[in-house]
């Protein structure tokens, strides 16, 4: 009896963890659908604004603002590294510290000074345990980023640019393209000049005349500053997205391993129970012959 009493207790724990992990799997992909519906709104403009901006910058209009001014030997650079600040996400926060582990390796040999700034707790801790300590960190950017927030953390980088306080600004974080492509990259989102993945929409617009009112240099100081904000709040918005997807599909996983060990444990508890069973009326039958044979 106590096998089948030490089957029943561990089958009814499973059946806990499991109405945990369901109910995790169902919270992920409530957030996850809010998040993808802001992403997905957030990367149209973020694509076209990046490209005007890319394409104004190869006009060849007598146009120049400092965000666009190349620096070909940087001697200041921040390294930003955008991680969960909770676990149960499979390998989202492993495959971004597989790649800011070693780009901050290589970033200190490659600039005279470099700062470390991590957002989530996962990554602070993982950088701890490598014996690095960031130099800034933030927990505030949860599951849904603000613009507000992210604004003043991008104006911070925007002064200290155009300050010469720093001249190159890399993200480190989890790239969503759809529901079944998520990956970690790194991306430098300062200088502009160097802008990526612009060019294609850019090339299509090459041809479009464009007239500026009041001036060029006035639209370029409102477009080129809102351009490198949106592009670090998509970082921000494609990381909360990637961490609901990489969660809601560990959830799923682990209550479908539940299921399947609450099924194989149940067959071995009938199993145990219908032996005990049959064991005791084996011992009730004995019993009784031995008393008809002593009578």
């Amino acid at each position: 009896m106590a096998k089948a009493r030490a089957l029943d207790k561990r089958r009814r724990a499973i059946r806990n963890i499991r109405k945990i992990t369901r109910t995790m799997e169902l919270i992920s992909t409530a957030r996850f659908r809010r998040a993808m519906d802001r992403a997905t709104a957030a990367t149209a403009y973020t694509r076209r604004i990046t490209a005007l901006v890319s394409h104004l910058a190869r006009s060849g209009l007598e146009v120049s603002h400092p965000l666009l001014e190349p620096r070909p030997r940087p001697l200041k650079a921040i390294l930003l590294t955008l991680t969960a600040n909770r676990g149960f996400c499979g390998g989202y926060n492993a495959a971004v510290m597989r790649l800011a582990a070693p780009r901050w390796k290589a970033l200190q040999n490659e600039v005279p000074e470099a700062r470390l700034e991590v957002s989530g707790k996962r990554g602070i801790a993982a950088f701890r345990f490598r014996g690095v300590q960031a130099d800034a960190t933030y927990l505030h950017f949860e599951h849904n980023p603000v613009f507000g927030e992210v604004e003043i953390l991008a104006d911070r980088y925007l002064e200290a640019f155009e300050t010469h306080q720093l001249d190159q600004l890399e993200v480190v974080y989890t790239k969503f393209e759809n529901l079944s492509r998520q990956y970690a990259v790194v991306e430098t989102l300062l200088p502009l000049a160097g802008i990526e993945g612009a060019e294609e929409e850019a090339g299509e617009a090459e041809g479009t005349p464009y007239e500026f009112l009041p001036s060029a240099r006035s639209i370029l100081d409102e477009v080129v500053p809102t351009s490198f904000k949106m592009r670090l709040f998509k970082c921000f918005l494609d990381a909360a997205v990637s961490e609901q997807i990489a969660r809601m599909v560990a959830m799923k996983a682990a209550t479908e391993n539940a299921d399947t060990m609450i099924s194989t444990l149940t067959m071995t508890y009938n199993r145990a129970r219908q032996t005990q069973i049959t064991s005791e009326l084996l011992e009730v039958i004995s019993g009784a012959n031995a008393l008809m044979d002593e009578g």
